[in-house]
């Protein structure tokens, strides 16, 4: 855990088998990436997860990631003491933070050994409050905030929690003021950040993609049907159609 004098922030994202945990819906993927005093440190968490159940078409279809590449990992309950170390004492930052949080407090009422929940070890930040309070009236997903605030987010293809969790914190930081010296809060980001913020968009590219199985026409056209029918139950707070509109 970090001392008083520094702030430790984790930005933190995952990837489901669907869309609600009422409905049976698991974590399958956790990136986090870690900031201290709102500069990058290169430290991940990233895993993979054996949710013991089928993936959606339509959530197959946002992240690409398949039943057959999630066989022989781990269940969360084998990663919960790694991944609950990691955050332990953070800030965490992510978008649409009560969508994360509840899968994941989801997962940890599945452990009869664990008794915690994500706000008992950890305060949240959710960007996607923050940016329409920053930006009333205007598109706050993702894509639109990497075009509002200039990150490149060119390999994007599909969603990935560690992706999408180094593209937000690059956004998080753009839209609270960039990263900063702790002496000159107004100076231009150092020789030694950029060159941080270069490498972390190169390991990107780097990335090596999981085997996408792309979903058929008539299990595109189902997908669609069910958000439609769900952002109609839920008065137009259906978070998928918003993400990908």
């Amino acid at each position: 855990m970090a001392d008083n004098k520094t702030k430790r922030q984790i930005v933190l994202d995952t990837e489901t088998t669907g869309l609600s945990t009422s409905d049976g819906h698991r974590i399958i993927e956790i990136g986090c990436v870690e900031l201290i005093n709102r500069r990058l440190t290169g430290k991940t968490f990233h895993q993979y997860i054996n949710p013991e159940r089928e993936i959606d078409a339509g959530a197959m279809e946002v992240h690409g990631i398949t039943n057959e590449a999630l066989a022989d990992k781990p269940l969360f309950a084998e990663i919960v003491t790694d991944f609950m170390q990691f955050i332990d004492g953070a800030e965490l930052i992510i978008h649409n933070a009560p969508f994360d949080v509840g899968f994941l407090d989801h997962e940890l009422t599945k452990i009869t050994t664990e008794s915690r929940s994500i706000n008992t070890v950890c305060t949240i930040l959710d960007t996607l409050k923050l940016a329409r309070d920053k930006h009333p009236g205007q598109k706050n997903n993702l894509n639109a905030l990497c075009r509002r605030y200039d990150v490149d987010n060119s390999n994007r293809e599909l969603h990935g929690a560690l992706l999408d969790s180094e593209i937000l914190a690059d956004v998080y930081l753009a839209m609270t003021g960039g990263q900063v010296s702790l002496s000159l809060a107004g100076e231009e980001m150092t020789k030694q950040q950029t060159g941080l913020k270069d490498k972390n968009k190169s390991d990107r590219k780097k990335r090596k993609r999981l085997k996408v199985i792309k979903a058929t026409e008539l299990e595109l056209k189902e997908h669609q049907k069910h958000l439609e029918l769900l952002d109609k139950a839920s008065k137009g707070e259906c978070q998928w159609l918003k993400v990908t509109s």
